[in-house]
């Protein structure tokens, strides 16, 4: 019931986010649309035609036809990881207490098969301990942190997809914008005394990639930072619980040093 109760605390977190940000970003396209409606009746520009989604594409150009693709990756990257950086996928249900009761019997092949059938982090950190058992806990011991900062390596790196994604959308933003810069202002090579207002189309169009690049950058911070500090706290409580699975092997063994060799004395 515990692990259930967690569980649903954070099904209820992720739903209560991503509301947010849906919500935010219907707040950002009202703002937008209306933002739009008062220029095209303060001006008599239609500046909404632009400011629609298919015109952004547009005007992104190549560049922001990649951006868009960028954003569609960090989305399924993000299902992705909240579909597999989860308790029940770090620490399985029911298998701490399997393990441990299979170790109270003295049943270490059992609990080897059974570790090998869960492929999670907790089941490859036990295995990488069960498998040194005959070596005493000080071998387990070792065998297991290694194990366990194997596996939060691996999550990291998988997870660090995301800050290259974070990191190529503003550069590819930005060097939209400048490939727009020189395009507008080659007017000036074309034309003895160009308007402003002949340039102001070419320059406020280059600067869309880099709206685009931020659009994609911030949301993939910010999922960054979260499953970073989501393997971060599942790594560490898989490892605690590990810990504790081994705790009445750790006694024992230590129980049968201290019998030997207080029969050693004795003799």
């Amino acid at each position: 019931m515990q692990f259930s109760r967690r569980e649903q605390v954070i099904r209820n977190t992720l739903a209560k986010t991503g509301l947010a940000c849906l919500a935010f970003c219907v707040c950002i396209i009202l703002a937008t649309c209306v933002y739009a409606d008062e220029s095209l009746g303060k001006s008599g520009v239609k500046t909404e035609a632009f400011l629609s989604p298919r015109a952004l594409l547009e005007a992104g150009g190549m560049i922001g036809y990649v951006i868009m693709f960028l954003s569609f990756l960090m989305v399924a990257l993000i299902v992705d990881y909240l579909l597999n950086i989860r308790r029940s996928t770090f620490i399985p249900l029911g298998l701490a207490e399997e393990v441990h009761k299979l170790l109270a019997d003295r049943k270490f092949s059992e609990a080897t098969k059974l570790c090998e059938k869960q492929p999670g982090f907790m089941g490859r950190v036990l295995l990488a301990g069960l498998q040194e058992s005959q070596l005493g806990y000080t071998a387990i011991e070792k065998a297991m942190e290694d194990a366990a900062a194997e596996q939060a390596a691996r999550c990291y790196r998988r997870i660090e997809h995301l800050a290259v994604i974070s990191t190529l959308a503003p550069m590819l933003g930005l060097m939209g914008t400048v490939w727009g810069m020189i395009l507008a202002f080659m007017e000036f090579e074309t034309k003895a005394n160009p308007q402003i207002s002949e340039l102001a189309p070419g320059v406020y169009k280059a600067l869309v990639t880099t709206l685009q690049g931020l659009g994609v950058a911030i949301p993939a911070t910010a999922a960054l930072a979260f499953f970073r500090s989501r393997v971060e706290e599942l790594s560490m409580e898989a490892t605690m619980v590990v810990s504790h699975i081994f705790a009445d092997f750790r006694r024992t063994t230590q129980l049968r040093k201290k019998t030997r060799s207080s029969s050693d004395g004795d003799d």
